[in-house]
């Protein structure tokens, strides 16, 4: 699989979560070029500022592998991480890390700060961003339009 075809496949995740009236995030996670979990955003159905993507396709994932550690995996996000997710991704020894559209609002892998690449952290996790932009961003785009309409209503 590319990271074309993993964005998609992220992609296809975050539509859910707009489905569902969650912010669209979509994740999944990757090894040995095979989606081992997948997940969206669940904030809202959840009520836990903490069921972001990423963190949820982390638990799914070690859970699958019957480990904590997915260094030998790349995740891919249709939004560059928030701080939570991107110390979880570091937490969890990701091998790699992909994301669709920045965040320069609270973006922690490139946008406002580095933490996956900080050498400060005893794991590294290197990080392309950019993959699918136009996509991720315009799913977010319609959703805040959405969601602005709404509020007038």
């Amino acid at each position: 699989m590319t990271d074309i075809d993993c964005m998609n496949e992220a992609l296809k995740e975050a539509k859910l979560a707009m489905a569902a009236g969650e912010m669209p995030v979509g994740c999944v996670i990757v090894r040995g070029g095979e989606i081992i979990a997948r997940a969206h955003n669940e904030c809202e159905a959840r009520g836990d500022a903490t069921a972001h993507a990423e963190l949820l396709a982390i638990q799914r994932a070690s859970a699958a592998l019957g480990d904590w550690r997915l260094n030998d995996c790349a995740l891919y996000a249709t939004l560059e991480p928030c701080p939570m997710c991107a110390g979880a991704i570091v937490q969890a020894r990701v091998g790699r890390l992909v994301y669709g559209a920045a965040d320069p609002g609270q973006g922690c892998a490139g946008s406002l700060y580095r933490i996956p690449e900080d050498p400060a952290f005893p794991h590294f996790c290197p990080s392309d961003g950019g993959v699918l932009a136009g996509d991720c961003e315009a799913l977010l785009k319609g959703f805040f339009s959405q969601k602005r309409v709404n509020s007038k209503n």
